[in-house]
């Protein structure tokens, strides 16, 4: 009979009906998405799994949100180990399992949707939280990506923060939304454009090279005048023949004159250090 559990579950419930014992939850292979609630091992593990776990305990007017909901407006940003976000009213009292973040804040029904049976923030009001509960660079990343996804445009940023004049973290959200750039295709691009701006640098995104009207290469980030370009290469650099069009690609960027910063992800754990590598290069 356990064998008949698919999908996502509250392990005490499926307990109480009959359809498997405690001693199956802990020996066979579901796999524990947060404290109490158990998948499918065959399906994805990933944040929205987490999120769509933790939905299964959420009381009456409680949401998704804030950096969790942005992985269903275009922002796929949050790990799955990484902790759910949830937005509850002032009124409702809960403080979930150790995996979940609470945010208390004033929630109405026109701020929430639902995805699959998943209560989630709406784009505009997930826009707003991400500013709020995020690290800048985290917050524009998410934002960036949400713009690019269409889930937002500027406009409606503009029309949020007019709103929003005098609520409560209104100074963090001017300065998140000021930042967001949906050119980068990537939320390393948009630390690393986030750390320049903020050091006085002003690169610019996807910036297209060409030499005599021709087209030579598109980089992440780059410094026309300086002709230099910074480059993040994450994991799929190395995937398949990925590796060999991205070093023909700088190939052809230094063929034609530009110098190349190419950055991994070790050398995001100190912007810093990248912004006084790229300050340099400038100075020269």
């Amino acid at each position: 009979m356990s064998r008949d559990l698919t999908g996502v579950f509250v392990g005490s419930h499926a307990i109480a009906e009959g359809l498997v014992t405690a001693k199956q939850l802990r020996q066979l292979s579901w796999r524990r998405v947060v404290q109490g609630v158990y998948a499918d091992p065959a399906l994805p593990f990933d944040h929205r799994l987490r999120c769509t776990g933790v939905a299964l305990l959420l009381p009456r007017g409680a949401a998704i949100g804030g950096h969790s909901a942005a992985a269903w407006h275009g922002a796929p940003f949050a790990g799955p180990r990484d902790p759910v976000t949830v937005v509850r009213p002032p009124d409702v009292e809960w403080k979930g399992p150790r995996e979940v973040r609470v945010h208390r804040a004033e929630l109405t029904d026109h701020d929430v949707a639902r995805h699959d049976g998943v209560p989630v923030t709406t784009a505009q009001r997930t826009a707003w939280d991400v500013a709020v509960l995020e690290p800048l660079g985290t917050a524009v990343a998410a934002l960036d990506a949400m713009v690019r996804a269409g889930a937002v445009d500027e406009a409606d940023l503009a029309q949020l923060l007019a709103a929003g004049a005098g609520r409560w973290g209104v100074v963090r959200v001017r300065r998140a939304f000021g930042l967001v750039d949906p050119r980068a295709e990537s939320a390393p691009e948009s630390w690393v454009r986030v750390a320049l701006v903020l050091a006085g640098l002003a690169p610019v995104p996807q910036f297209e090279v060409r030499v005599a009207g021709r087209f030579v290469a598109r980089t992440d980030l780059a410094f026309p005048a300086a002709r230099l370009a910074v480059e993040y290469e994450g994991e799929h650099h190395f995937e398949d023949t990925q590796i060999v069009r991205d070093d023909a690609r700088i190939r052809r960027l230094e063929a034609a004159g530009w110098r190349v910063i190419r950055l991994s992800a070790a050398d995001l754990r100190d912007l810093d250090a990248v912004v006084a590598r790229i300050r340099a290069a400038l100075a020269r």
